[in-house]
């Protein structure tokens, strides 16, 4: 009986080093990933794009400077502003005034960050008739 007594901690230990396993076993499960159906949120249908759309742009970041270069291939005026978010939470983030990109014209519109750029965008809104 003293043997067995003295075989306890022994056998605890390896129970609990098992039942641990075991529990990485449950954890270490995969599962299929959600269909595309599931994750896609539900909402209208996009509307057709508009024929006068605006400007195309594209933007190019070196460093902490960023530069939108945007070109406007169709009939109307469209007014784009770049946008700069910083990654760093004490460097000031930056919108350009708006910049009006005449038909058949090209723009160059720039802004920067003090460090790292974290995102830049364009925002397009079409100029008021006759401006």
């Amino acid at each position: 009986m003293r043997a067995l007594y003295s075989q306890v901690p022994a056998l605890l230990s390896a129970a609990a080093l098992l039942a641990g396993l075991a529990g990485l076993a449950v954890a270490a499960e995969t599962r299929p990933a959600p269909g595309a159906a599931e994750d896609a949120p539900r909402s209208a249908p996009a509307a057709e794009p508009d024929e006068d759309a605006g400007a195309s742009c594209r933007t190019d970041v070196r460093g902490s400077t960023v530069t939108a270069y945007c070109q406007n291939p169709f009939p109307r005026t469209d007014r784009v502003r770049l946008h700069v978010e910083c990654a760093r939470w004490w460097d000031v983030d930056t919108d350009s005034a708006p910049v009006a990109v005449a038909p058949a014209d090209y723009a160059q519109v720039a802004g920067r960050c003090w460090k790292e750029v974290r995102t830049a965008w364009i925002t397009h809104e079409p100029a008021a008739p006759g401006s």
